[in-house]
């Protein structure tokens, strides 16, 4: 599939599967500098009814999942900024201010998160098979992602201090989210030789397998109340598609050009689908009611991968409505835990063919 340099980038460069896995090119300085900055104020299209008083909170690099703290004063998110060959951790105030590589600088980083009332983080890193940054994948094989076998789940600190391994097994383990209790995370694993999602204690105890589809499931987040789980999925149904699937597999590949939303219950139980936009849907997170999900899909586009924008739609798959209007990239997005804030990522203002940046707004019901 021919797609777009910038977005190619763009797509493979952030993470709930790791997007941010698979496009690790260095930015000149003179393009793609992320030197700290104020919050900077923004012009938007009127469209965007929703959002108010947006700020630009990153300046350069290629910035991805930015997620709240639970008390929403930090933000945890990952970059590929200055002489970094692929993506870090970083955290920041909600102005922008005292930005902080967390995680070690080695290998390649994706999904990080904070937990809930503790001076700890988790994310995903390949640092243990390989200081260097990972190959990217092979693109004679169409549009793919590589799904690393070296990322595991770390913890530490909020600092980056006291690093631990959290999983051990074989294969592809992120995507890890964790629920605003603080006593379950979430995530995708490849560990029994296909990509399902799976929960775990907040210890790393009773692993419980979720889904047991042929294809990938990932990009769990947990609805506020803990009782439902909402992912994206790609289920191959003819021959020729799991056959595609399979082969890719076995290469640690996938090809994401369409996925769609899922809910299911905490257990794994009731699973619906709740979009059939045949496109490529992800990042969906829940809206602090849980009774709306937020997500970013490029349905409708045409050429490449197209034009990414956030929309909203009820968790019974009704009420589908667009939230942004710019033209390129806008996705991940998360609700503040109060409800009061957006936080996302989008191409808007790019200086830098390759550039990301994190956006912050007030929400308008």
């Amino acid at each position: 599939m021919n797609v777009p340099k910038a977005l190619l980038t763009l797509l493979l460069l952030a993470g709930q599967i790791a997007w941010t896995q698979t496009s690790a090119t260095p930015h000149s300085a003179a393009t793609d500098s992320a030197t700290p900055q104020p919050a900077a104020a923004q012009t938007q299209p009127a469209e965007e009814k929703h959002l108010r008083n947006v700020r630009q909170l990153t300046f350069g690099g290629s910035n991805a999942e930015a997620y709240f703290s639970e008390d929403g004063k930090k933000l945890i998110f990952q970059s590929t900024r200055d002489n970094l060959q692929c993506d870090q951790i970083f955290t920041m105030n909600l102005d922008g201010t005292d930005q902080k590589m967390v995680s070690t600088g080695k290998g390649r980083t994706t999904c990080s998160y904070i937990f809930p009332h503790k001076d700890k983080i988790l994310y995903s890193s390949t640092h243990l098979t390989d200081a260097a940054c990972p190959p990217r994948p092979d693109f004679s094989k169409g549009y793919v992602w590589a799904v690393y076998p070296g990322f595991d789940i770390f913890t530490a600190k909020l600092d980056g201090s006291e690093l631990k391994q959290f999983t051990t097994t074989p294969g592809y383990d992120a995507e890890a989210t964790i629920s605003e209790d603080g006593k379950k995370i979430v995530f995708t694993s490849i560990r029994y030789g296909d990509l399902d999602i799976y929960t775990m204690d907040a210890d790393g105890k009773h692993v419980q397998q979720l889904t047991h589809e042929l294809g990938y499931d990932g990009g769990p987040f947990f609805s506020p109340d803990r009782k439902w789980i909402v992912y994206r999925a790609y289920h191959p149904k003819t021959d020729r598609e799991i056959a595609d699937y399979k082969e890719l597999l076995k290469q640690n590949l996938i090809r994401p050009t369409t996925l769609e939303l899922w809910i299911m219950k905490a257990d794994g139980s009731g699973k619906r689908q709740l979009t059939n936009l045949n496109a490529a849907s992800f990042a969906p997170s829940f809206f602090p009611n849980g009774k709306w999900i937020i997500f970013s899909t490029n349905m409708g586009s045409t050429g490449g991968m197209g034009n990414f924008e956030l929309y909203a739609i009820n968790i019974d798959g009704t009420g589908l409505e667009r939230i942004t209007n710019s033209d390129g990239f806008d996705g991940f997005p998360m609700f503040s835990p109060d409800g009061k804030q957006l936080v996302w990522i989008s191409h808007r203002n790019g200086k830098g063919q390759h550039e990301t940046n994190v956006f912050i707004a007030d929400w308008v019901p």
